[in-house]
């Protein structure tokens, strides 16, 4: 692990960013129901093994949404973080689009394996799947990777690795930073999020140099639209011919 940088980012710059009003979801998705999350979690954990291990990389560290039965750092292997999910709902809106981190192929990331209590399991699995997965568009989102761990290598179920069926943002770490510095939706806003995400790593003692870069450019980057009343353009200009967004 490297030695932790300051965390720059603060309640202070989250403030500054003006709120913005979209919907949650892309209204041309087909929503997961309870019976469609069963299924989806009895095909994801047949043979699995028991409590269920959920590898937790950003929002999951924070805020797991289920009953954890135990927890332990893990890292996996050969994945990497990255804002790399492009979002005109939820935590952006088509004015102000915000990123959604995932796992890409490469590297290694350090997180928490997160054991589902298993008197809980048929609701904690809906819940995740549901905050995960959200719709049948997205259900290909959840697989089984490998993790190293106190006790070796072992499996983990995760979200979001090499992600298909979403819109994705190939943009430089600064280019990342001025959009989530002004991204907002009906979820909150993208440096929100990023502070969170930051924290959350430190409290389990995990040290990422991307998201640390990357907090320290977002608060730059609200400090400097400071003579704004608010920040309240998500346009992120970029070179000519440049093309953000690639649909995989």
């Amino acid at each position: 692990m490297t030695n932790c940088r300051p965390i720059v980012l603060s309640d202070d710059h989250i403030a500054r960013v003006a709120s913005a009003e979209g919907p949650l979801h892309d209204p041309r998705w087909r929503l997961l129901e309870d019976a469609d999350l069963d299924l989806l979690a009895h095909r994801l954990t047949q043979g699995r093994p028991r409590p269920i291990p959920v590898f937790a990389y950003g929002s999951l560290i924070w805020n797991p949404g289920f009953a954890v039965q135990s927890r332990r750092r893990a890292t996996a292997i050969g994945w990497h973080r990255s804002f790399s999910i492009s979002l005109e709902h939820f935590r952006g809106t088509p004015e102000r689009p915000g990123l959604m981190l995932a796992l890409a192929s490469g590297g290694s990331c350090e997180g928490l394996v997160l054991e589902i209590a298993q008197e809980t399991e048929t609701q904690s699995l809906r819940a995740v799947l549901r905050r995960e997965l959200v719709a049948h568009e997205l259900s290909a989102n959840a697989c089984w990777i490998e993790v190293e761990t106190e006790r070796g290598r072992e499996p983990a179920l995760t979200f979001y690795a090499d992600p298909i069926g979403t819109q994705l943002a190939e943009l430089t770490v600064a280019q990342q930073a001025r959009r989530l510095a002004r991204a907002a939706g009906a979820a909150g806003s993208g440096a929100e999020y990023l502070l969170r995400t930051v924290r959350g790593l430190a409290e389990n003692g995990i040290h990422d140099d991307y998201i640390w870069a990357l907090q320290q450019i977002v608060a730059e980057e609200i400090e400097a639209g400071q003579d704004e009343t608010r920040i309240h353009t998500g346009q992120v200009p970029g070179p000519a011919g440049l093309s953000i967004c690639t649909e995989r």
